[in-house]
């Protein structure tokens, strides 16, 4: 099995997400550790949060698995019940089609950091639960639209 050099992989940073969402990911970035493996059926990253940053607007997946184990720091788990503090080797997962949102926020003065590993579904809804607002990804193409169906043009 191949070791992955995270030491050449490109830092990403920003989202998919239009604006005004976009700019609220401001201090995320993300390793593509799937992806520098050359995995295609799951995809697996390590996500870093800077003081005050979240990791995604708050979400549920209708057809991918998620899986998260917290590596460095600490970091708020928001879901629909709350909130819940998670540090070093805790894990939570959200079963694809159970529609509790869910991200994470770094609420502390340092950087933190956790593994995200999900399924790659062929076709994706992903459903954001403060916002009028989905995105739904075929053939690796997102689409932005409002609950309702219809194409986003922005916030109502």
């Amino acid at each position: 099995m191949p070791k992955i050099d995270l030491s050449t992989l490109e830092l990403r940073t920003g989202s998919i997400y239009p604006e005004p969402y976009a700019s609220q990911m401001a201090g995320r970035s993300s390793l593509r550790l799937g992806a520098a493996g050359g995995l295609t059926q799951f995809g697996a990253n390590l996500v870093f949060l800077e003081p005050g940053a979240k990791s995604s607007l708050r979400h549920w997946h209708l057809n991918e698995d998620e899986f998260v184990m917290v590596t460095e720091g600490t970091l708020m788990l928001h879901e629909d019940e709350g909130e819940t503090e998670m540090t070093p080797g805790d894990c939570a997962a959200f079963p694809a089609g159970n529609p509790n949102g869910h991200c994470f926020i770094n609420r502390s003065g340092a950087r933190a950091a956790f593994l995200v590993v999900g399924t790659k579904a062929a076709e994706e809804r992903a459903t954001y639960s403060d916002e009028d607002f989905l995105i739904e990804i075929m053939d690796g193409q997102p689409k932005f639209l409002y609950r309702d169906g219809t194409d986003w043009e922005g916030p109502r």
